[in-house]
């Protein structure tokens, strides 16, 4: 192998990994200075992942064989780094178009974040709050943890979303729960993987959603239950450039939509406050955007 690389040609090593003794096979190779290394785990299918990036990471580029898209994500996300690429052993093109959308989509290191699109958000000047009688209102509760000034886009129009901050402040009422985001009423579209809309109603766990930061960074987060219950909600109403925008949420303390600098509570919310929200022209089609297609939603 090392004479290989010498002459300035790529070396690759394919390991079936069953046990241990292949796992150490593998570091061998790396200590051999192979390039690439391709581990098929058959049987055991993250453990001996977890145990090779822990072992090689930034020494080689770590391959997994995968068969399916569940192996895949996988594959990218374990140990919160992933491998470096995947091998596909797959003929259906569908299937191998959806590989490749999740190889896009998952982001796990500091580069791949830093280089990703930015969701594009604007600020728009509150113009009319208007509390408004009970009703349902939906609690996301996610598989991640969110920290200050990160949240998700809902809006009453799939056009006009707000950014609503998780809940992530220390009050002297309530501890932080930064699992959450209270996302308001029912009806409201929230923002989700791949430009999608979807309506809070159809959320269950399982489901993805888009966590979102003020500076348009995004990633994706799975759903771990929906909390709907019965409260006092409040319509907020903003303007941005020909705009005119809505969201519902729940009329408490603790829900907090972002600024450019911070957030702020609806309770303190007036006419003339400034709020992150993101624009779009058109219409949707069961969540998929279609440009050319005009919609009023009011």
């Amino acid at each position: 192998m090392k004479s290989a690389g010498e002459k300035g040609k790529k070396t690759c090593v394919y390991v079936s990994v069953k046990n241990r003794g292949d796992e150490k096979k593998i570091i061998s190779t790396v200590e051999a200075s192979a390039e690439y290394v391709i581990a098929d785990c058959p049987d055991w299918k993250v453990i001996p992942l977890e145990n090779l990036i822990a072992s090689i990471h930034g020494k080689t580029r770590l391959m997994a064989s995968i068969s399916t898209i569940e192996e895949g994500r996988t594959a990218l996300e374990t140990l919160e780094i992933g491998v470096d690429g995947i091998v596909v052993n797959l003929t259906d093109l569908e299937e191998i178009k959806k590989i490749h959308s999740i190889v896009k989509e998952v982001k796990t290191r500091e580069s791949e974040i830093a280089s990703s699109e930015r969701i594009s958000l604007l600020s728009a000047e509150i113009s009319e709050i208007k509390p408004l009688g009970s009703g349902a209102r939906v609690c996301i509760d996610t598989c991640d943890l969110m920290k200050e000034g990160e949240g998700m886009l809902v809006g009453c129009q799939s056009s006009g979303l707000f950014l609503v901050e998780a809940e992530v402040h220390e009050t002297p009422f309530v501890a932080p729960r930064p699992f959450r985001v209270n996302a308001g009423s029912i009806a409201l579209y929230v923002l989700a993987p791949g430009g999608k809309t979807k309506y809070l109603s159809e959320l269950k766990a399982g489901d993805e959603v888009l966590i979102v930061d003020r500076e348009g960074r995004s990633r994706t987060t799975s759903i771990c239950r929906v909390k709907i219950e019965w409260r006092p909600l409040l319509l907020v109403e903003a303007r941005c450039q020909e705009w005119i925008i809505k969201t519902i949420l729940q009329n408490a303390e603790t829900i907090r939509v972002m600024t450019e600098e911070a957030s702020k509570s609806v309770s303190e919310l007036k006419p003339g406050d400034k709020v992150l929200v993101r624009l779009e022209e058109g219409g949707r089609h069961f969540g998929t955007l279609v440009k050319e297609e005009r919609v009023i939603e009011r």
